[in-house]
């Protein structure tokens, strides 16, 4: 799939102000400095559509894009940020929970997951959330041109052991670098065939 346009529509808190066309959405969401806004800037070739922050935490609103006049990338907010205060981080986690549980054009979410790091319990939490919930989603590595080819696929199998430990069949997975571009072509081709599926 070739991106051609991508524009931002809309951010906000609530459900019913996100686009009612019923066009597929794709969310992005993973703990905050995890890589997010890179890699949709990335995937899209714009690169100020989704703003990157050295400041963890930045994106509290979802944030709607529309691709291709075809389906919307939505950025989600980052989950797991430590110096946040009770209130704000349950406001977070209610506007989270409320989108990827009530969003009907929620096609699949992509969880994304820094590859330098041993598997965190706040991934893992999430992941079984997500399972119990009944929740389609991939996982996205992230950062991959911080590690050699030997590591990224140690660290990739390190975790892909953990998840079968409770999952009988794994989610798809792809391993990314927004530096280099690198998973933009699977991700996008994923997306494609899902679309094409429906």
């Amino acid at each position: 799939m070739e991106i051609k346009s991508a524009e931002f529509v809309i951010s906000n808190t609530r459900l019913d102000r996100c686009p009612q066309d019923g066009l597929p959405e794709y969310a992005f969401i993973g703990r905050s400095n995890v890589g997010k806004s890179s890699l949709i800037n990335m995937l899209t070739r714009k690169p100020k559509l989704a703003m990157t922050s050295a400041t963890p935490g930045k994106t509290m609103l979802i944030n709607h894009f529309l691709i291709n006049k075809a389906w919307y990338l939505v950025d989600l907010p980052g989950y797991g940020y430590a110096q946040r205060g009770k209130k704000a981080k349950d406001k977070l986690t209610q506007i989270i929970e409320s989108y990827i549980l009530g969003r009907e054009q929620m096609t699949n979410l992509f969880l994304l997951i820094d590859i330098r790091h041993e598997p965190l319990a706040i991934d893992l939490e999430f992941i079984e959330w997500l399972g119990e919930n009944g929740v389609p989603f991939s996982i996205v590595f992230t950062k991959a041109d911080k590690l050699g080819t030997q590591r990224q696929r140690e660290n990739v199998e390190r975790y892909l052991t953990r998840l079968s430990e409770q999952w009988e069949e794994l989610p798809p997975h792809f391993v990314t670098s927004s530096e280099k571009s690198i998973g933009r072509d699977e991700i996008l081709n994923y997306i494609e065939q899902i679309n094409k599926s429906m």
